[in-house]
C-alpha cells in the first residue's frame, strides 16, 4: 500500500514502509525510547527488540476509509521513565517529522508500550552495585 501526495507537477507514491522507516527513526530519537518492538509478541510475553531495518514490524501504517494517515506504533521504553510523558513526545516528534520530510499530516498516532527494559549504562551500574 501507499499514500499519494498530488502536487502541480504530477503525483507522489510514498510506500507505507518508507513511513514506517521514518517514523521509526523519529521515535528512537526521543528521550526514554529503548527500541522498537515487533507487534506480534513472544508467546511467553517477552517483547522482542528490532533493528533499525525492521522497523516496519514495529510500526502500523494504514488509511481509514476518508484517507486518513492512521500509525500504531509499538515501542519500548526505558526503565524510571514516565511512560505517558515519553509516548506524549514520541507522539509529538513523529507528528513533528511526517510533516517536515513528507508534508503529511497523521490523524491518529497510537503508541503501544510493549516493555520496559534498562539501558545498557543502568545495567553496567546495577552490576557494579551488585558485585559491592
Amino acid at each position: 500500500m501507499s499514500i499519494s501526495i498530488n502536487n502541480t507537477y504530477g503525483q507522489i507514491d510514498i510506500s507505507t514502509e518508507v513511513i514506517a522507516k521514518i517514523v521509526g527513526g523519529a521515535a528512537l530519537n526521543c528521550y526514554g525510547i529503548v527500541g522498537m518492538a515487533s507487534k506480534n509478541q513472544l508467546k511467553d510475553g517477552f517483547a522482542e527488540l528490532l533493528k533499525k531495518e525492521n522497523f516496519s514490524r514495529g510500526v502500523i501504517v494504514d488509511l481509514d476509509d476518508e484517507d486518513n494517515l492512521l500509525i500504531d506504533m509499538y515501542i519500548i521504553v526505558s526503565y524510571g521513565t514516565r511512560i505517558s510523558e515519553v509516548a506524549y513526545q514520541v507522539q509529538n516528534k513523529v507528528k513533528e517529522t511526517l510533516n517536515q520530510t513528507l508534508g503529511i499530516e497523521a490523524a491518529a498516532i497510537n503508541i503501544f508500550v510493549q516493555g520496559v527494559r534498562l539501558t545498557d549504562a543502568e545495567q553496567a551500574e546495577d552490576a557494579e552495585t551488585a558485585g559491592d
